[in-house]
């Protein structure tokens, strides 16, 4: 119908995925945009479709509705090639009935010579009808200006440089849904226990003890080799894309599944991109009398997640909201830990203490020379180090140094990059 495709129009963006493919946007998508001095939230829904007998089907309806209650203003968006279809009465009076102000938005009209094609949406008596191609974007600022006029003006953006973005991240049907249900307290996404209920990236606002965190829910990231249909590639390619945009990977595991490869490898996205990362075990509950299987994935951390041991690490359950609370606590130090300055003599000073407890080794008859070090950036820490010989570093001194920067500075929870320069 298009109405993703007006979403990522509006918002700039490719937030909201598009394909050709029916039923694609199943949760509710949120995007913050400014259009003519003026605020607005704009929310991308699924389809509105009839009850039906197939639960996920009345829970995407159940979310259109949540989407209505909330929105002052309605697009309801018709395809102007297929002429009205069976249904699109029934919805004009369910919008009706809400009250709201609603826009008839009448798609794939490119241009002025298509719109006779809207004339005969007239008959569904909306008061305005605004032929429109979301495509292209042809009429999008005649239905725009009306939908804005009379809402209030913005007097000046707000900067969140507080907000702590959080990405939740993991193997598909893990709890990455629930566990944010449980976090808000209502069924602000959709849960469903088939796997892959969850295919866009969702972003949501929640303030807990004064802060501010914007919680991303994304598709579950699956082996490349299982991601046979086009619409998942795109879900995976999003989900890690998500962490671009966070400051705190939490990474799912399931505590009843042990440690998968996969979980590895979504570790390793986090890890390659600089992420602050916490370690959540779902499903805690099932393995409490348990000794055996406690043991089995105490090694399995050991063993397969050992590059990402910086990463604390919270056992809790989704099902019971068994510390989920707490999960705030780690994900507050880490985001102070990812963020945190250090002055360039404190850091010259550890660097003296470096090369008189452990002088690099020498090489012929040179030897690695470190003369001066800063941090040039934060999330996360990032220092430049000038040296004679960039290449002479070995990857287990550049270790060493950078457990000496963890205890020197109590950044034992967040990864640190190094960078090498000649001097």
């Amino acid at each position: 119908m298009g109405k993703s495709t007006l979403f990522n129009r509006l918002s700039r963006s490719r937030d909201s995925l598009v394909d050709d493919q029916p039923g694609i946007t199943r949760d509710r998508l949120y995007a913050s945009i400014i259009w003519g001095g003026t605020s607005l939230t704009i929310i991308d829904t699924g389809g509105f479709e009839a009850p039906d007998q197939e639960p996920l089907v009345n829970q995407v309806r159940a979310q259109v509705e949540k989407a209505i209650d909330e929105a002052p203003r309605i697009i309801f968006m018709v395809d102007g090639l297929q002429g009205i279809m069976p249904g699109d009465e029934d919805i004009v009076q369910i919008l009706r009935r809400s009250g709201k102000r609603v826009f008839l938005a009448v798609n794939k009209i490119d241009g002025p010579e298509h719109e006779h094609l809207a004339f005969d949406f007239y008959r569904l008596g909306m008061a305005n009808v605004y032929p429109l191609s979301a495509a292209h974007g042809y009429g999008l600022k005649t239905l725009m200006e009306d939908i804005v006029h009379e809402l209030p003006q913005l007097e000046h953006e707000r900067e969140d440089s507080d907000q702590i973005r959080v990405a939740i991240l993991g193997r598909p049907n893990v709890g990455k849904s629930s566990l944010i249900n449980r976090i808000l307290g209502f069924d602000r996404l959709l849960v469903n226990e088939l796997p892959g209920t969850t295919r866009d990236s969702v972003d949501n606002l929640f303030n807990w003890h004064g802060k501010e965190y914007l919680l991303i829910d994304t598709a579950g990231i699956r082996r490349k080799a299982r991601v046979k249909e086009k619409i998942e590639k795109f879900s995976m390619i999003k989900a890690i894309k998500s962490l671009d945009r966070c400051h705190v990977a939490v990474i799912l595991l399931d505590a009843s599944e042990g440690i998968a490869d996969q979980d590895a490898r979504i570790c390793g996205y986090a890890f390659e991109r600089g992420r602050g990362i916490i370690l959540a075990v779902n499903k805690w509950d099932l393995l409490k009398k348990a000794p055996g299987k406690k043991k089995a994935l105490d090694v399995a951390f050991e063993r397969q997640l050992k590059f990402v041991a910086f990463a604390p690490r919270i056992n809790l359950s989704a099902l019971t909201g068994e510390r989920v609370k707490k999960l705030f606590d780690k994900i507050d130090i880490v985001n102070q830990q990812f963020c945190q300055r250090i002055s360039t003599g404190a850091v010259n000073r550890a660097l003296e203490e470096m090369t008189k407890t452990n002088p690099p080794v020498q090489k012929g008859r040179g030897r690695l020379k470190l003369f001066y070090a800063t941090q040039t950036r934060i999330k996360p820490p990032t220092f430049i180090v000038f040296v004679n010989r960039p290449e002479w570093v070995h990857f287990s001194y550049e270790r060493f140094m950078i457990n000496r920067l963890r205890e020197s500075f109590n950044l034992n929870f967040t990864p640190i990059r190094l960078i090498f320069k000649k001097r």
